[in-house]
């Protein structure tokens, strides 16, 4: 990363540390849910481990108050951005009744937040892309000036909804912004025998739109990439897709034992380029941050993981009878 390239985007020093500090706090959310899971107090985790820069910087090129996100299950970065707390986050991890996304119905990962235009996303991967460009096209015939961003993983991007979706928000120019999350694996399927272009964004032709690969562990040009997307979107200009390369340093999920399919070498290759590791340096070479100001950040975000666990673990469940709700009609 160049010297001072926050500034050329337009990123105060202020933004570039609040995108470092979410990045941060996703990380240390995830840590300490796999802990819990370890220790037998929650489910199950789906790591968003290695994609935060991809996540935050993207979401921090987003309108907050008028644009709809529509997460896949990774995304902590985006909805901590989007306004979701680490509290209610591990809330969902206990599948308390308080969990702001399903009342503890639904797994952790399935995002959900009205008031914060994070729309819920189901369990079968790559259903949010047809919602997304469902949320675009109301927004357009409403005459709403909206952007909706979607996430999937590269797996996804070989779905069926995925080319759908797509080929609709194609055809009907909708501000539509997909992007596909490229961590080089679907569960245990390598890259390599998921495609056979060389990137995803190279099926973006097919649909008439413009797409892009990359760097995922750059927050600062996954930002570039998502702040001219929505600017194409909102100039009525259609979809965008982009790719965002890096690379999932945890198993798939909690019940995966990853080492039956790929190195651990390949792993420790990966953390090397952990982007909270080369963020951080990055602010400390522009000046903006240096030791003692991010022990301080750390501790602050430390502090609200430490009070978001010990607020979920003693909150209460739902009732027995609360299942019965949302399912049958009510007299």
């Amino acid at each position: 990363m160049a010297e001072n390239r926050h500034k050329e985007l337009g990123l105060s020093d202020e933004k570039v540390l609040e995108m470092y500090e979410t990045m941060l706090l996703a990380r240390r959310i995830d840590e300490r849910m796999w802990l819990l899971n370890r220790a037998g107090k929650i489910p199950f985790v789906i790591s968003c481990q290695g994609q935060e820069a991809a996540q935050v910087g993207a979401a921090f090129a987003l309108d907050k108050e008028k644009d709809y996100v529509l997460p896949y299950y990774r995304d902590m970065g985006v909805v901590l951005t989007f306004g979701m707390t680490a509290k209610e986050l591990m809330l969902s991890g206990f599948a308390k009744a308080e969990d702001p996304n399903s009342g503890g119905r639904q797994m952790p990962g399935h995002f959900g937040q009205k008031k914060n235009n994070i729309v819920t996303g189901s369990s079968p991967v790559t259903t949010q892309v047809p919602h997304a460009v469902g949320v675009a096209l109301g927004g357009k015939l409403e005459g709403k000036d909206l952007v909706t961003f979607v996430t999937f993983g590269e797996g996804s991007s070989n779905q069926g909804d995925f080319h759908e979706g797509a080929n609709f928000a194609g055809v009907h120019k909708l501000p539509v912004i997909f992007m596909c999350e490229n961590n080089k694996y679907a569960i245990s399927v390598p890259i390599e025998k998921q495609l056979a272009c060389e990137n995803v964004s190279d099926r973006a032709i097919g649909y008439g739109m413009p797409g892009f690969t990359v760097d995922g562990n750059n927050p600062l040009e996954v930002y570039k990439a998502v702040k001219e997307a929505a600017d194409r979107g909102r100039r009525g200009e259609g979809p965008t897709l982009i790719e965002t390369i890096s690379y999932r340093l945890t198993p798939h999920s909690s019940d995966d034992d990853d080492r039956s399919y790929r190195a651990p070498d390949e792993v420790a290759e990966a953390k090397t380029k952990d982007p909270i590791i080369t963020f951080g340096a990055y602010l400390k070479e522009a000046g903006v941050m240096d030791d003692g100001l991010e022990k301080e950040i750390n501790d602050r975000v430390m502090r609200q993981v430490n009070e978001a666990t010990d607020y979920a673990e003693n909150a209460p469940y739902a009732e027995p009878e609360y299942a019965l709700k949302h399912v049958y009609a009510e007299q």
